[in-house]
């Protein structure tokens, strides 16, 4: 008897509620659980330590601090939670400093939204009979709501 997978756990830390919507919207649409969200780093740390995610989409720049300081605080308490950064800030330097500190993804929220799906998709799943979509577009032409295909 197979086990249907259960769906993937996402916590999204961005202080834009409408990154966060966006996001969200697009991970339901793939069957992804949205596990939280904060908008503060301390309600970041806090709410992923709690609900313990599959993967963390967290941005760099928090109006009230950084999203390093999420990073390197959950990292610390639970070394296996996945981190994938979406930011404006998608500068060298930060790219750099994050996937050094242990990020596993850093996309720009401007060049690679789209991407973001699959990057999450490729983490949680067990091995598959097929790979993870390789990009995300808009569901349909009539659609305005992106969504991985």
């Amino acid at each position: 008897m197979q086990h249907p997978t259960p769906p993937t756990r996402v916590f999204l830390a961005d202080d834009s509620a409408l990154s966060r919507s966006r996001v969200a919207a697009m991970l339901l649409n793939q069957g992804m659980e949205i596990a939280g969200q904060a908008d503060t780093p301390e309600l970041a740390i806090t709410g992923i330590l709690a609900s313990r995610p599959d993967v963390v989409v967290l941005d760099v720049q928090f109006e009230k601090g950084t999203g390093m300081q999420v990073l390197q605080a959950v990292l610390k308490a639970v070394p296996g939670i996945r981190f994938i950064i979406l930011s404006n800030h998608a500068e060298p330097a930060y790219r750099a400093r994050y996937l050094a500190a242990g990020a596993a993804y850093f996309l720009d929220k401007h060049a690679e939204f789209y991407q973001l799906c699959a990057a999450v998709a490729g983490f949680a799943r067990p091995k598959l009979a097929h790979p993870p979509p390789s990009s995300c577009s808009s569901s349909s032409s009539h659609s305005k709501e992106p969504s991985c295909h």
